[in-house]
């Protein structure tokens, strides 16, 4: 929590210590990392590699990358991103994990290539809500053809509590990605718990969406 911080009327503090709708900021980001700020860190990792597949993650915060190479004990070269000033990339020596040391939106096709898959827990809702537009088309272009896409998103009263984590109701997914994708809801599920009621919530939905490009077809 931060201390001595003056909150306006109407206003709490959100899962980061912070003023509720603060516009967080890369630097921000980076310091919740350095202040171990990370109620939004899961202890588990999603077993991608696991399964046989190369796995590309971007990440800004250089701590956050070098811990979880030391918490998987996994061993990794550390390189300069060509056209990419200050970015690096962390790869793990069997060569099935990269992940890149930079701002998400310095990240494009012309780095990585496209995906056949993509996994979003997490970031879409800690995006501004400004920035929204720009992070789904950013995501669109790294898209190959036939790639899934797998979206995490939360859904609540934001009269009540304003974020981060931002609340991404069905309308704002199918504004943000229905032009030119298809997106299919697959799960829908009552997540609430203490902790949100301590923001002031009484309801927490945590919905997954599957979302594709749309084809010739779907026109």
């Amino acid at each position: 929590m931060n201390a001595g911080v003056d909150i306006p009327e109407g206003k709490k503090l959100n899962c980061f210590g912070d003023i509720e709708n603060i516009e967080m900021t890369v630097e921000d980001w980076m310091g919740r990392w350095e202040k171990k700020h990370i109620s939004f860190h899961k202890n588990e990792v999603h077993k991608l590699a696991d399964q046989g597949h190369t796995v590309v993650g971007v990440e800004v915060s250089k701590m956050a990358v070098r811990e979880f190479f030391a918490e998987q004990n996994l061993s990794y070269t550390q390189e300069s991103v060509p056209g990419m000033p200050g970015a690096e990339v962390f790869k793990s020596s069997d060569g099935q994990l990269s992940l890149f040391n930079c701002d998400m939106f310095d990240f494009s096709s012309l780095i990585a290539g496209k995906f056949d898959g993509m996994w979003d827990r997490g970031s879409l809702v800690a995006i501004n809500p400004s920035d929204r537009q720009r992070y789904a088309k950013l995501m669109t272009t790294l898209m190959a053809k036939g790639c899934r896409y797998l979206l995490d998103t939360l859904t609540y009263d934001q009269n009540k509590y304003a974020g981060p984590p931002f609340s991404t109701p069905r309308l704002a997914i199918q504004d943000l990605y229905g032009q030119s994708c298809n997106i299919q809801l697959i799960e829908s599920s009552d997540a609430l718990t203490d902790r949100q009621r301590l923001w002031g919530l009484d309801s927490f939905t945590e919905e997954a969406h599957l979302i594709t490009l749309k084809t010739d077809m779907d026109s």
